[in-house]
């Protein structure tokens, strides 16, 4: 998660030279630099089960996973973000050292104060990424994970997984992870906490919006909260 805007304007190039100096991550949009505050320890839990166990099932093959410590750029809106976890396939990237830019896969793990901007705008931000095919969102209370797969029409594609349906699969990288495993270490959830969904089908699918006919960037970023 990030805090409300430093008093400070930087290029692009000064802020990764400024921040390889703190000793707190900061993401950066457009000039301005936000410093990220700690995450819950379930955050880190989830964030941690997920790296390993794509670490795990992608071990040997092209792509690899990062978690939170590594930014992502992207460079359409000018921004710096750290995603709780990606996956990139691209040699490039993993010959890189401050940065990746081509990622296959982004998950964020959501909090109360950070899922509208999660949703909105980071999510618009992240479309324009022409190597993402899938945006992961991860709600621990309702131990619900919602998936976002682009199509060939370029629109964006919605699955919805709980635990009833046993394993969470991640079609963009044709790997599945079983929901004990994902939320292996917490306590567990009330029953009925959330009351979005009564237990039925196993998926639900519908049509997001279009890359073209995503909300604008500015009013989400502007407000200078709710990052990541």
């Amino acid at each position: 998660m990030t805090s409300p805007a430093l008093q400070m304007v930087f290029d692009a190039e000064t802020y990764l030279t400024w921040e390889e100096l703190q000793t707190e991550k900061h993401e950066y949009f457009q000039g301005e630099v936000f410093a990220m505050v700690g995450a819950r320890r379930e955050h880190v839990v989830v964030s941690g089960n997920l790296y390993a166990a794509f670490k795990q099932r992608l071990r040997g093959g092209p792509c690899q996973a990062y978690i939170a410590d590594l930014k992502l750029r992207v460079e359409a809106v000018e921004a710096f973000f750290y995603p709780d976890v990606m996956v990139s396939c691209d040699p490039r990237d993993h010959a890189a050292s401050q940065f990746i830019e081509n990622p296959i896969l982004i998950v964020e793990v959501l909090s109360d104060s950070t899922a509208a901007f999660d949703r909105g705008g980071k999510f618009a931000a992240y479309r324009t990424l022409p190597s993402l095919r899938e945006f992961v969102l991860v709600d621990i209370p309702s131990r619900r994970v919602e998936s976002f797969l682009r199509a060939p029409d370029r629109e964006w594609r919605f699955h919805e997984y709980l635990p009833e349906d046993g394993d969470c699969p991640f079609r963009s990288l044709g790997v599945s992870i079983p929901f004990e495993e994902i939320f292996e270490n917490l306590v567990p959830a009330v029953s009925g906490d959330d009351g979005e969904q009564s237990p039925g089908a196993p998926e639900r699918q519908v049509q997001a919006t279009s890359a073209e006919e995503g909300e604008s960037l500015l009013p989400s970023l502007g407000q200078k909260n709710g990052f990541v």
